[in-house]
């Protein structure tokens, strides 16, 4: 890895979705030193690789959320209903949730009438599926970046992410993480705002720092591309 640093406190994480963001997430969170429960679809038996590389403990999707401080869902967007009922039970008080979904209707989703004709960004949509508040981020992140492209703070070649979220507080902790991941960060505004970086959007994959990161969110428009709609 280009960059680790351990600059905040250690955490417990806990990570839904072991693809390929949340499996880099959990390599990453872990050299950090967080302590990192993550989770998936098909069971802890699936996960035994990842956590004997890592460290980190596999869960039931049900139980990554307990004593965390941080949970982050990083499951495709069509999963997201069927999550397990009281995922975040056990969590630690005033945890935050990390949504790091894209909505993908001709590929992989299907068609969501919420998000397509009431016009819901799609993590307003998430909220209401899971029952609570998200910061949008690392949505538009290629995997590959977290373990490559970490450089410390001042590097002219530090890549800069977009956040969303409607709570200053929870935005500020995703941040300091992104920030201790090696990444800097723009604040894209509220969730309703979270369609600036949604795919097919300026930012959307964007790899470039806090200016251009601004910019593309400026330029973005709250159009659905056509290419993206079921």
């Amino acid at each position: 890895m280009a960059y680790s640093s351990r600059q905040g406190s250690i955490m417990k994480i806990g990570i839904i979705g072991a693809g390929n963001i949340g499996g880099n997430l959990t390599r990453r969170l872990t050299a950090l030193g967080h302590e990192v429960s993550v989770a998936n679809s098909r069971g802890p038996h699936t996960l035994t690789a990842l956590a004997e590389e890592t460290g980190a403990t596999a869960v039931a999707a049900s139980e990554a959320a307990r004593g965390a401080e941080v949970v982050v869902v990083t499951v495709p967007l069509k999963n997201v209903p069927d999550l397990p009922a009281g995922l975040f039970d056990g969590a630690a008080d005033g945890f935050v949730v990390i949504d790091t979904g894209n909505y993908y209707p001709r590929e992989r989703d299907g068609r969501i009438d919420a998000i397509e004709d009431e016009g819901l960004t799609e993590s307003r949509w998430t909220e209401r599926q899971i029952g609570h508040p998200v910061v949008k981020a690392f949505n538009g992140t290629y995997a590959q970046d977290i373990l490559e492209r970490p450089r410390p703070a001042g590097d002219p070649e530090r890549l800069a992410l977009p956040l969303a979220g409607d709570d200053a507080a929870a935005k500020e902790k995703v941040r300091l993480l992104v920030d201790e991941l090696g990444f800097d960060s723009v604040d894209a505004g509220g969730i309703d705002d979270s369609w600036r970086q949604q795919p097919d959007t300026p930012v959307y994959g964007l790899r470039e720092g806090v200016d251009a990161v601004t910019k593309a969110l400026a330029e973005a428009s709250p159009e659905r591309p056509e290419g993206f709609r079921g």
